[in-house]
C-alpha cells in the first residue's frame, strides 16, 4: 500500500495536535487579557495607600512635623487637566504624564506639603519647623520610604511632593486591568 493511501503518520497526528493546542494557548491568553482590560478602574486610593498615608500624617506629627495630603487619586480627566498646564494652559509643567499614566489615576500615589503653624501650606524642602537640624520634608521622606513608598525626588523628572507604591506593577500592567491585592 502506497503512504498516500494508509492515512495520517504519527508525524503528522502530532504536528496537528501541536497546532491545536496552540491556538487554544492564543486563545485563552487573548480571553484572559480581554478580561484584564475590563476591570473597572479605582476610584479612590487603594486601601494599603490610605492605610500608609496616614500612618505617614501620624508618624510625621510624633517628630513635630505637620504635614497635609495636596492629592491623592485622580481620574484620566483630572490628570489631562494637569499635564495641559504649561502647555496648551497657562502655568508651569507639573507633569510630564496624561491620564493613564501617572499612579495616582489607580489610587496608589499621594502628594504632600508642610503645613506651618498658622496652617498655611508649603514646599519649602528646607524647612526645619521642628528644630532639629533636618529639613521636615527629608524627614517626611524617610518615614515614607520606611512605609515602602517610593519618592518622585528619586526620578529623573523630579517630583518632590510625589509618594507612590507600585506593588510591583508597571503601568502597562494597569492599563491591562492587573490591579494589586487589597492588603499587603
Amino acid at each position: 500500500m502506497s503512504a498516500s493511501k494508509r492515512g495520517p503518520t504519527v508525524n503528522s497526528w502530532i504536528l496537528f495536535l501541536l497546532m491545536v493546542g496552540a491556538c487554544l494557548f492564543i486563545y485563552i491568553q487573548t480571553d484572559i487579557v480581554e478580561k484584564k482590560r475590563n476591570v473597572p478602574l479605582p476610584t479612590k486610593l487603594h486601601p494599603v495607600v490610605e492605610k500608609d498615608k496616614d500612618e505617614l500624617i501620624k508618624r510625621a506629627k510624633a517628630k513635630g512635623i505637620s504635614i497635609v495630603i495636596t492629592d491623592g487619586f485622580r481620574t484620566f480627566d483630572e490628570q489631562d487637566k494637569l499635564y495641559a498646564k504649561g502647555r496648551s494652559d497657562k502655568g508651569d509643567i507639573v507633569t510630564t504624564v496624561r491620564g493613564g499614566e501617572s499612579y495616582h489615576n489607580y489610587g496608589l500615589a499621594v502628594d504632600f506639603a508642610l503645613k506651618t503653624a498658622n496652617r498655611d501650606v508649603v514646599w519649602d524642602m528646607q524647612r526645619d519647623s521642628n528644630h532639629n537640624g533636618k529639613a521636615d520634608w527629608m524627614e517626611v521622606v524617610a518615614i515614607a520610604k520606611d512605609l515602602g513608598f517610593s519618592w518622585g525626588g528619586d526620578w529623573e523628572f523630579k517630583d518632590y511632593p510625589h509618594l507612590q507604591k507600585n506593588f510591583g506593577l508597571s503601568i502597562e500592567d494597569l492599563k491591562n486591568g492587573e490591579r494589586p491585592p487589597e492588603q499587603e
